[in-house]
């Protein structure tokens, strides 16, 4: 049996000013694919695997169509020459926004599926918070979503897709896929896993799976920043049984409905002022504040000091503040040498609406992986260490911080750009506030300007009436 595997990975806030170019991305190709450990599992017997190309981004804005457009050639040309194939397994995100297209994934899936024509077997699998589309689902035989927020299973549901692509090339029966989309758009600091509803809604995934004639059931929370006709929610099942698979999408999306008034943010949040008093009163530590608006794992920029300004005017003491992108302070800091005290302008040096902050600070470390794009410095100013990074990225990791010698459990307080937080920083938090603060991530859903997305969709729009209609894909349909 001959399997290609490839794909194209990331989430786009089109709210951010900020476009992905190819730099931003991590590009496997070939042997090196396989070698990696994102893609180790995919040993089975008797299976010819064909590596392609894989591109993945922390999220962040639209990707250019220039960039897109690469990869996607690429990739179409290294599948062509793939060919004859039985089977493709795609690993996608779900959320990825292109300049001028509204169903970036649409686009690359269909490509795949002009190139390896109607016989092959195609899987796909998914981020919980992407967009599905008819269009996407009239191409696959399989499907399979995340089930966890934050993403613990991000390998075993690669595992899952790559399984009963296996299972149906080895038996020859072939699935196929129905969902039910669903008009509602919260966003996933709403809609947390380790949080009810959510938590009993996706725990109930596994009963479907158990049904007669269902091989995998899926919620797909949508990604609520994408302005565009596809973003909502959705559930979405991979099947051997037509009527089954119908009946089980619907049952889902008809729960999730139900369910639409009854989520809440799941730690402590409130308005930034707010939250830095109950900061300064607590006597617990690690505090861990997160500016839940510029979180560069959400599509936040990642460049705004707004918080950091609010910190050091309040003049926390013993507080880490992790990170803020901004290569020309990082440049500056690298130019002044350790141990330097430079003047520095930190912040808004990618997005125009984000307002920099103006200190004087001591380069404390400075950490040069070799390439300049990913530098790192470390500087210390009115008793608050701040990380600045070269790069978009987030500090969710502990190894993130030991890289630079920081340790965020021994500090009073800590800053993280993130909306929930990591499965690393969320034991140590002590407690765990979220500010709502400002950003092409923001919150206030509501508020958000919707000039392209579906209506009615819950909250944006409240009274309406929906009965949900599971839908067949094209290539399941008699």
């Amino acid at each position: 049996m001959r399997i290609a595997v490839g794909g194209i990975h990331t989430e786009c806030s089109t709210y951010s000013p900020v476009l992905m170019a190819i730099e931003d991305f991590r590009v496997m190709r070939g042997a090196d694919l396989l070698g990696s450990d994102y893609f180790n599992f995919l040993n089975a017997q008797g299976v010819d695997h064909l590596p392609l190309l894989h591109a993945r981004a922390i999220p962040g804005g639209p990707v250019s169509r220039a960039a897109y457009e690469e990869f996607k050639t690429e990739f179409v040309d290294r599948l062509q020459a793939s060919t004859p194939l039985d089977g493709l397994y795609l690993a996608m995100h779900g959320a990825m926004n292109v300049e001028g297209m509204d169903d970036a994934e649409g686009d690359w899936i269909s490509a795949a599926r002009a190139v390896v024509g109607p016989d092959c077997i195609v899987a796909a699998s998914y981020d919980l918070h992407g967009n599905v589309s008819q269009k996407i689902v009239d191409q696959l035989d399989i499907f399979a979503a995340y089930r966890t927020a934050p993403h613990i299973d991000v390998r075993e549901t690669m595992v899952r897709a790559w399984s009963m692509l296996v299972d149906a090339l080895t038996s020859g029966n072939r699935p196929g896929v129905a969902w039910a989309p669903v008009p509602v758009l919260w966003p996933g600091e709403r809609t947390s896993t380790e949080d009810e509803p959510a938590k009993g809604l996706y725990r109930r995934l596994a009963d479907f799976d158990r049904r007669d004639g269902v091989l995998d059931a899926n919620l797909m929370i949508g990604y609520v920043w994408a302005d565009e006709p596809r973003a909502t929610a959705c559930a979405v099942v991979t099947a051997s049984d037509k009527a089954a698979a119908a009946k089980a999408a619907e049952e889902i999306a008809l729960s999730y409905w139900n369910a639409r008034k009854d989520f809440r943010f799941g730690p402590v949040t409130g308005p930034l002022d707010d939250m830095l008093d109950i900061a300064a009163d607590t006597k617990t530590a690690p505090v861990v504040l997160a500016d839940s608006a510029d979180n560069p794992t959400g599509g936040g920029v990642g460049d705004r000091a707004d918080v950091l300004s609010a910190v050091l005017s309040r003049k926390f003491e013993n507080t880490l503040f992790a990170g803020v992108t901004d290569r020309p302070a990082v440049e500056a800091c690298f130019a002044a040498g350790r141990g330097a005290i430079v003047p520095l302008s930190v912040g808004g040096s990618l997005d125009p609406a984000s307002l920099p902050v103006r200190i004087e600070a001591e380069v404390i470390l400075l950490d040069d992986p070799g390439c300049e794009a990913e530098r790192q410095a470390v500087i210390r100013t009115r008793g608050v260490t701040v990380v600045l990074a070269a790069r978009r990225r987030p500090y969710h990791s502990i190894a993130d911080f030991a890289r630079l010698g920081l340790d965020p459990r021994s500090v009073r307080l800590l800053v993280v750009k993130s909306g929930y937080l990591s499965p690393e920083l969320a034991p140590i938090a002590n407690p765990n506030l979220m500010a709502l603060t400002e950003g092409v991530v923001n919150q206030d859903i509501e508020s958000l300007a919707s000039h392209r997305r579906t209506r009615p969709i819950f909250p944006f729009d409240r009274e309406f009436v929906y009965q949900p209609q599971a839908r067949l894909s094209a290539r399941w349909q008699d």
